[in-house]
């Protein structure tokens, strides 16, 4: 074998949340476990999803049983891996003639409260918008059905579980682009950032770019995958309320609009066939039909001026018979590499946020056999950095975080527990005020948060710190983020 520094048991390209979930896993296992990611950690479809943990009602449609029931046992298992970035969320889902019917809705919604194993979250209800709060907002009364899911933090949860791998000592690189993959023996020689690491095991995790890391290991020729693009948008708060909006539309697709960071709401999302090499972002008929579709249900009209925020990310989905884009299958499926080939290689096709945990426990158990010494499964009781408080402790944590650092609002205090949970207290330390956390940037943000970010998060840009680690880009003007990349740009000199 070539001359390496340290031989690994696996190596994980790509740090979306598949990645950063099979990492963890497999470090917790007992591997030792390299990830390279080509840019920030969940810089791509990991960050720009719907943030929702839910099975999937309209899957259901879809005859998808197999997937929603699966996605719906998941939501409870990782409420309790991470209460700090995943939190119950009540949605209403309207009624319209013309649509589809209550009694499909509801026998729907009976479906998906008996068949995923609830125990926490509250079973649905029917409601009648009149006498809702949630339906002040809108331009249309009638009957509503209101039912649980989830919100995530997407990139975050990217972040908690890179943390949690690297805790178990795993290697984590972002910004290590992977040039070539060849197998050497019994190992896999893999060559990124300039650097070379042997591993007994590759895992192909690059969503998107699969097929690049597959041509990267001169490997048999996968079927393509089918590239769906979903793009949101954020406008200034539509309701007051902390409910969600599950809205039908008249071309028969849906939309969420969902509260996002106390005064935005968030819109979304679109389902247009991808290119390789189009850009990844919110086209301007994408924007037009949101802005269309909220406009349709809420009293409060939102124009092209309110759009603060947009982001898109491509779902590469497992080719089906599929027409339209939103029917194509959100399962997943392995291709590992026959013994005969030699080192492993395991290419994970599709998924979703809600499965991240399952394909993670999937993958491994499927790759266990030809990787001697490999653990048992175990992430369905972990915990993730910072969630070792009780499942419905975040509001309760907030406010000890809050009597113990007097200097927090309220609204900071909630905001740190969201992001660290029982972490933040590392980085306020012996604080009492303020000052003693350094340069204040704006929106509560701190020279101490952004070091942690930096030393503990693999933060790097304005970008990074703003958007992924946070999403306070929605509330720092020209001259705070201008003063963070300045400071940004030093620490990296």
């Amino acid at each position: 074998m070539s001359k390496v520094d340290i031989i690994y048991d696996l190596a994980v390209v790509g740090g979306g949340i598949n990645g950063a979930g099979i990492a963890f896993d497999a470090a917790g296992r007992g591997a030792r476990v390299l990830l390279v990611e080509k840019g920030d950690l969940g810089s791509g479809t990991s960050s720009a999803s719907t943030k929702l943990i839910h099975g999937g009602l309209r899957y259901l449609e879809h005859y998808e049983f197999a997937l929603v029931r699966e996605a719906l046992a998941e939501r409870e298992v990782l409420w309790r891996m991470a209460p700090h970035a995943i939190r119950p969320l009540r949605l209403i889902l309207p009624v319209r003639g013309g649509q589809r019917p209550a009694w499909l809705l509801r026998a729907g919604l009976f479906v998906y409260d008996h068949l995923g194993g609830r125990r926490l979250l509250p079973p649905t209800r029917t409601v009648r918008l009149a006498n809702h709060s949630a339906g002040k907002a809108l331009r249309h009364g009638g009957l509503a059905f209101e039912y649980s899911d989830g919100w995530a933090d997407d990139s975050r949860l990217v972040i908690l579980n890179a943390r949690g791998a690297a805790k178990r000592g795993a290697t984590i690189l972002p910004r290590h682009s992977l040039t070539r993959a060849v197998r050497e023996g019994d190992h896999w020689l893999v060559t990124a950032g300039g650097k070379t690491f042997a591993a007994r095991a590759l895992i192909n995790a690059a969503g998107p770019g699969v097929m690049a890391v597959i041509q990267a290991a001169d490997a048999p020729a996968l079927p393509p995958l089918r590239l769906v693009r979903g793009s949101h948008i954020v406008v200034p708060r539509l309701f007051d309320h902390e409910y969600g909006y599950f809205l039908q539309l008249g071309d028969g697709r849906i939309f969420f609009a969902l509260p996002f960071e106390t005064d935005f709401t968030l819109i979304g999302t679109t389902d247009v066939d991808h290119r390789p090499g189009d850009p990844v972002e919110a086209s301007g008929e994408e924007i037009d039909y949101l802005l269309a579709a909220a406009n349709h249900w809420f009293n409060h009209p939102s124009t092209l001026a309110d759009v603060r925020h947009s982001f898109s990310g491509v779902r590469p989905l497992v080719a089906d018979a599929s027409g339209k884009p939103e029917a194509a299958s959100r399962g997943f499926r392995f291709d590992l590499s026959p013994p005969d080939s030699g080192a492993p290689l395991l290419t994970v096709l599709g998924g979703k946020l809600t499965a991240y945990r399952q394909l993670a426990e999937k993958a491994l158990d499927l790759l266990a056999p030809r990787l001697p010494g490999l653990g048992p499964a175990w992430t369905a009781t972990a915990r993730l950095p910072g969630g070792d408080f009780a499942v419905e402790g975040a509001a309760a944590l907030a406010t000890d975080l809050k009597r113990d650092y007097a200097f927090l609002e309220a609204a900071d205090a909630l905001r740190l527990v969201r992001a660290y949970g029982t972490e933040a207290r590392t980085w306020l330390g012996s604080a009492r005020s303020w000052q003693d956390l350094g340069r204040n940037y704006g929106a509560g943000l701190t020279q101490a948060e952004v070091g942690w970010m930096q030393n503990q998060e693999w933060a790097m840009s304005v970008e990074d710190v703003l958007w992924r680690r946070s999403k306070l880009g929605l509330r720092l003007d020209d001259a705070e983020r201008q003063l963070l990349a300045a400071d940004l740009s030093e620490a990296a000199a």
